[in-house]
């Protein structure tokens, strides 16, 4: 009886052995085959890249806050995708919507992934509204309370950081 256990216990680990040196060897050599692996592609990978336009610069009382690069939304497509599918986007930098006219306007974050401060511009240039920090995703529609023609969008805080705010003004 003691001889069959032990005999059994030697196939059952033989078993385990080679099922385990089968389960880590397999995949090795079906990636050595001369089949083409399919890849999946990374979210940065399919992420638009930051491309400046040109310069947005927050003014005070005529006098400079800060200057950041932008890319510029100036006809229907570019506006309607603005930052969507973007996981990052340094401090720096930011987006700047012109529209054909003045009027009231609604944004929303709908597959936008990152936070984001939205500034309000009448045509004078002037700072009408800030919606601080949007949240990703949503479809809330964020309005900007006044007539606009220009729209700029920053990471969320950074119009507290820097001190923009309602009343102030940009040039571009």
């Amino acid at each position: 009886m003691r001889a069959r256990r032990s005999y059994s216990a030697y196939i059952l680990l033989t078993v385990f052995v080679v099922g385990g040196l089968g389960y880590l060897i397999i995949p090795y050599l079906r990636s050595k085959s001369s089949e083409p692996v399919a890849s999946i592609p990374t979210e940065s990978a399919s992420a638009p890249s930051f491309v400046k336009e040109g310069e947005v610069t927050f003014l005070s009382g005529g006098k400079m806050i800060k200057k950041i690069d932008v890319e510029i939304a100036e006809n229907e497509a570019e506006r309607n995708k603005g930052l969507m599918y973007r996981p990052y986007m340094p401090d720096s930098v930011g987006m700047l919507f012109i529209f054909q006219e003045s009027a009231p306007l609604e944004f929303w974050m709908k597959n936008t992934q990152i936070p984001l401060d939205i500034i309000y511009v009448d045509s004078n240039k002037k700072i009408v509204s800030i919606q601080k920090n949007a949240r990703p995703f949503s479809e809330e529609n964020l309005p900007s309370y006044a007539d606009a023609q220009y729209v700029v969008e920053v990471n969320a805080g950074y119009t507290d950081l820097h001190g923009i705010k309602v009343g102030d003004s940009i040039q571009f």
